[in-house]
């Protein structure tokens, strides 16, 4: 069964996805992500500072009841010595509902949780060329009594370098089912613009 779910996790890699190309899972339905009243529509690019603060969250055309768990993840770490980049957990949140409010036609989800791992905003260095952060979000159905596998205690709290598909298959989860990613530019510094609160 485990195989099952991550051989199909793998082979959604090939159908049209809300992530970048290449990310896997790929994800075909879209994550609604507003910072203040900009959507965030798959691939944007945005200035640093206007994505500071957590965004709302929604779905449009879809009732979801029960409880989410919604990952955001940049895929563009440059670590030393390499040319593969790496992966840095910007946020590990739990318990999202349905708040019963919408926005632009997004059904609203919501949470008071502050972790596995609390929210923090882009700020990808400087590069030679500069390089676009892909900042990825994928929501997922929450298991009942979820909690961190042992696995994956050490990876979300350093938040470096986490492998999604092993965490999905150590943790339990089906696969996404909604995301929408965000660009960033590297060493993008400028306050000069900020989305409405």
């Amino acid at each position: 069964m485990l195989f099952a779910t991550v051989a199909s996790l793998l082979l959604a890699g090939t159908t049209l996805a809300q992530t970048p190309p290449g990310f896997v899972p790929a994800v075909e339905k879209t994550l609604d992500v507003y910072y203040g009243t900009t959507y965030i529509s798959p691939g944007l690019m945005v200035k640093k500072s206007s994505v500071q603060k957590i965004p709302v969250v929604g779905v449009t055309n879809a009732t979801l009841t029960g409880k989410y768990l919604l990952a955001m993840i940049d895929i563009d770490l440059q670590t030393s010595g390499s040319a593969k980049r790496g992966t840095v957990l910007h946020a590990l949140l739990t318990d999202w509902t349905p708040s019963g409010a919408t926005q632009n036609g997004s059904s609203l989800i919501t949470t008071k949780a502050t972790g596995p791992s609390s929210y923090f905003g882009p700020a990808p260095p400087a590069e030679t060329p500069k390089h676009p952060h892909n900042y990825i979000f994928l929501l997922h159905e929450q298991p009942a009594n979820f909690a961190v596998p042992a696995s994956q205690k050490s990876v979300v709290q350093s938040r470096m370098n986490i492998d999604w598909v092993k965490f999905i298959a150590d943790a339990g989860l089906s696969a996404p089912l909604y995301a929408t990613y965000l660009q960033v530019q590297s060493g993008d510094n400028t306050k000069r613009f900020e989305f409405e609160a």
